[in-house]
């Protein structure tokens, strides 16, 4: 999945969401009028098939978690997040989905609990009621799952500091330059063997998608390193993107047999690469490492 190329159901999301932290406040009502009207909320794609605001609803009661007798605001503590497991079945993974949530979480400075999970030790209530799925965030009584989901309720209930620029333009036109990126990579990587004509045509739409990046990065007017608007404020793009490009980058050399020269190519998307990389919130959350991201891709993904 993709920022710009998931279209998402939304609205059946934050239903549910609202739903589960039973209240009216307009705190809330905001987190869902920001929320929808987001860029980035909406690339979002919903793992909820709900089409109406009684299922969702009625989803949220019966779902099993306890009832949350806390105010309207989520306050900071009580944070669990399930991720898959390595090859090792207790270690951390390397699914960039959850690393992104991992970094959110560091760049807001919020404390929580990790727990690796394979789908043999799932607690019962995420298989019952999320279909097992992960990331999976519990913050006390309630539970998110869906990457972006839980980065947006985060950013919008723990605004310091703040993961988005006031510019909705901004982040749709850097969240455009995204689209097709993560599948693009996908394909390329998952191919075998290397260099017959269908890897060369998957590795040319890669390229294509690395191109607009560069160009991007490179465009009139920026003045910081990372991807929206000038360039001076890291976001949860940026958050979203550095998984990914940590997981191309391990590909590239070690499955890939070095096909693209970033460095000498994409020089802009190589400097971003190591800027966003050297990032604490990346830093101490990327402790998988290329041995995690070959097992991954090459026997999971």
């Amino acid at each position: 999945k993709t920022l710009a190329s998931m279209v998402p159901q939304m609205k059946s999301l934050l239903i549910l969401g609202l739903a589960a932290l039973r209240t009216q406040s307009s705190q809330v009502q905001a987190f869902a009028t920001t929320t929808t009207s987001s860029p980035i909320a909406n690339s979002i794609v919903s793992g909820n098939k709900m089409s109406t605001s009684t299922t969702a609803l009625d989803m949220a009661r019966t779902r099993g978690l306890e009832r949350q007798e806390e105010g309207a605001t989520p306050l900071a503590g009580g944070m669990t997040l399930y991720v898959k497991t390595a090859q090792d079945g207790t270690s951390v993974g390397d699914c960039p989905f959850a690393h992104f949530v991992r970094m959110v979480l560091t760049e807001k400075g919020l404390d929580y609990d990790l727990i690796p999970s394979t789908p043999e030790n799932k607690p019962q209530w995420l298989l019952d009621d999320y279909e097992g799925k992960m990331p999976a965030l519990r913050h006390r009584k309630e539970c998110y799952v869906d990457s972006e989901v839980i980065a947006q309720y985060l950013d919008f209930f723990f605004q310091e500091p703040a993961l988005a620029v006031s510019s909705a333009g901004e982040t749709e036109r850097a969240s455009e330059v995204l689209d097709g990126f993560f599948p693009s990579m996908a394909k390329f990587t998952k191919h075998s063997p290397n260099g017959d004509e269908e890897d060369k045509e998957k590795q040319a739409a890669l390229e294509d998608k690395l191109q607009g990046l560069e160009d991007h990065l490179g465009a009139d007017g920026r003045t910081g390193p990372y991807l929206v608007g000038n360039g001076e404020q890291f976001t949860l793009l940026d958050c979203s993107l550095a998984p990914k490009l940590y997981a191309m980058e391990v590909c590239l050399g070690q499955i890939k047999d070095n096909a693209i020269d970033l460095a000498g190519k994409y020089p802009k998307l190589r400097k971003y690469m190591d800027d966003v990389f050297e990032r604490p919130s990346f830093q101490s959350t990327v402790e998988y490492g290329p041995e995690t991201v070959v097992w991954g891709w090459t026997s999971y993904h």
